[in-house]
């Protein structure tokens, strides 16, 4: 079964696409400005890592010269102690840098995520629903016109769903009108009806009274 996009209606169809590609434009335009948000707070991790790159030579050269001195006789071991404290303390610098670099990609990713889902569910939970009960209306509607089905189904709809000065505006008298069988009150029943769903009253399904 095909289902039924847009209205058969060339104002309505418009708007429908133009609507579409308003959805569209505004999730690129949610995915660019989150990309965007990630990007510059990802920057935030550069002083992080110039920190850790730094700590962690000073700690090997730190921990070079301390293995270079252990080798004076005597006083090796006495020399080297200060040398490895320090190698730690750059150590323990390094490890802070990296924690920072590791703290500022999550904040990054997690932001992007936000900025991009959330205006996108915002425009999703709205613009959905009811584009969807249209698409099932009109699908249904379409596969009824497509079985050959008599107008009378959608003029019998329009008398139990339109509201009553819509049905005025038909005739003063429309269900006693489709019970005579007229059927120029039946055919403009039957287009109020299609015409809510999107449809459009089909040439063959149209013609003389019925006797």
């Amino acid at each position: 079964m095909r289902l039924k996009l847009y209205a058969d209606r060339p104002v309505r169809r418009t708007w429908q696409v133009l609507l579409d590609l308003a959805l569209v434009a505004w999730v690129w335009f949610a995915v660019a400005l989150a990309r965007k948000v990630h990007d510059v707070t990802l920057g935030l991790a550069t002083p992080g890592r110039e920190v850790a790159s730094s700590a962690g030579g000073l700690e090997e050269n730190l921990r070079s010269a301390g293995r270079r001195v252990a080798g004076v006789p005597l006083v090796g071991d006495d020399v080297r102690k200060p040398f490895d404290g320090a190698g730690a303390a750059a150590a323990q610098l390094a490890d802070a840098g990296r924690s920072q670099v590791h703290a500022v990609e999550s904040l990054a990713f997690w932001l992007g995520v936000a900025v991009a889902v959330i205006p996108v569910v915002i425009a999703l939970s709205y613009y959905l629903p009811p584009r969807v009960r249209f698409v099932r209306r009109a699908t249904a509607g379409q596969r009824f016109l497509d079985s050959g089905a008599d107008i009378d189904l959608f003029a019998l709809r329009a008398m139990t769903q339109q509201p009553l000065h819509v049905l005025a505006r038909v005739d003063p008298d429309p269900a006693g009108a489709w019970r005579r069988g007229d059927r120029a009150v039946i055919e403009r029943l039957a287009d109020v009806e299609l015409k809510d769903s999107g449809l459009r009253l089909p040439a063959r399904l149209t013609g003389p009274p019925r006797r």
